[in-house]
Order: C-alpha cells, then structure tokens, then sequence
C-alpha cells in the first residue's frame, strides 16, 4: 500500500494508524476475520478452507485470530450462528 501512495512503509504505517487508529496490520487482520465470518456463516465450509480463503496460513492461526478479537473460535461461532 505504501507503494502505491509513493510513501516509505514507515510513514505510511504511522500515518494510517494516526487516521485509522490501529496498523495497517492489524486492519488486514480485522478484515480477514469479518470475512471470515461472514463465510462461516453462509456455509458448509471446512474451517481450515475459510482459513485459506482469508489469507490465514492455516487453521490455526485463523482461529488464534478470530478468539483473540471475538472472544469466541470459529467452531463455536458456527454453532451459535445455526442456533439463530
């Protein structure tokens, strides 16, 4: 992203934070997880394949993700989102 907008990482990291108010970062990581589940809740899909589809490595660091920003892993959001 910094690329794109001729700026040094740096720069643009301490000025999307200073506008945003978290790093560009941990941005591409909320975003991941609300993708996440939003696909989680329309399928039937293997949570290891929402993980691929996310841009997470594996399973397991999805989940370490969506506990630590959800308070919830995605096996438990799933059931709570049928029970809806």
């Amino acid at each position: 992203m910094a690329q794109v907008v001729d700026m040094s990482q740096y720069h643009f990291a301490r000025l999307f934070k200073q506008s945003v108010g978290i790093t560009p970062h941990q941005y591409l990581i909320r975003q991941r997880v609300e993708r996440a589940k939003s696909l989680l809740r329309q399928r039937d899909t293997s949570i290891a394949d929402v993980a691929l589809q996310c841009g997470f490595a594996n399973q397991g660091h999805l989940s370490y993700h969506f506990k630590r920003l959800l308070s919830i892993t995605p096996k438990a959001f799933i059931k709570s989102s049928k029970n809806l």
